[in-house]
């Protein structure tokens, strides 16, 4: 199965479609007719579909898009864009289970190597949360600069894990060495989305400028008042 492919099957997964009627009888009496002129145009309108998400969607198993929702999913984030997205809360919930811990536990704490930026250097504070039944974390948080600059780090394989609400034009790409990468530039809502699929409105805060990618299938989140630029380097010097 090539990656238009898989993307198309996911996608379909994202798109609500009601149940075909039985149209058996309908048919049998129309045999032998010419299509309808309506039934020609929707499948056109299909083919238009796919042919835009292809055009907007860079060639990444990573990307998938909600055209009806207007929702973007990359890289274990979903990022909605709404010209009034919800507030948060005066004070923003922490993630379940989050704890500080030092960074060598952190590393022992969760199923993915934690690498750090080398133009950040070790980190002030190492933050993991939301555990399973073994122990293990699912998320685990380097914060810099008393916490004005971070960096998210979650397993690749896992659903969504973070969602946003943006203001238009939302969020646009750039690349990170070669592949493709999100950034979000300027404030915006941000939540944390639980195991279950959940989002944790208890958890919404306002976050700042953001730059979202994937590497050796970890996901990752900078953030912290940055131009794309400064993101970007930051992000190649991931050691």
């Amino acid at each position: 199965m090539g990656d238009l492919e898989r993307e198309l099957r996911d996608l379909s997964a994202w798109l609500d479609t009601p149940d075909p009627p039985d149209v058996t009888a309908r048919v049998r009496v129309r045999l032998g007719t010419p299509a309808p002129r309506r039934r020609r145009w929707r499948s056109l309108a299909v083919v238009a579909l796919v042919a835009l998400l292809v055009a907007v969607l860079p060639p990444t198993r990573a990307a998938i898009a909600d055209v009806v929702t207007g929702l973007l999913r990359f890289a274990g984030v979903s990022i909605a864009t709404s010209p009034a997205p919800t507030p948060p809360g005066s004070t923003a919930s922490p993630l379940p289970g989050q704890r500080a811990v030092a960074l060598d536990e952190a590393q022992r704490s969760v199923r993915f190597p934690i690498r750090l930026p080398a133009m950040l250097g070790t980190p002030e504070q190492v933050l993991v949360a939301d555990p399973d039944a073994t122990g293990r974390y699912r998320v685990a948080t380097l914060l810099y600069d008393g916490g004005a600059l971070r960096v998210d780090a979650f397993d690749g394989h896992l659903d969504l894990a973070f969602h946003k609400e943006v203001t238009p034009p939302g969020a646009n790409w750039v690349q990170v060495n070669g592949d493709f990468a999100v950034w979000v530039d300027g404030p915006h809502v941000l939540s944390y989305v639980d195991r279950a699929g959940g989002i944790r409105r208890e958890t919404a805060r306002l976050a700042g400028s953001t730059l979202i990618w994937q590497d050796d299938d970890v996901s990752y989140r900078l953030e912290g008042t940055l131009t794309k630029a400064e993101a970007i380097e930051i992000a190649r010097s991931l050691a």
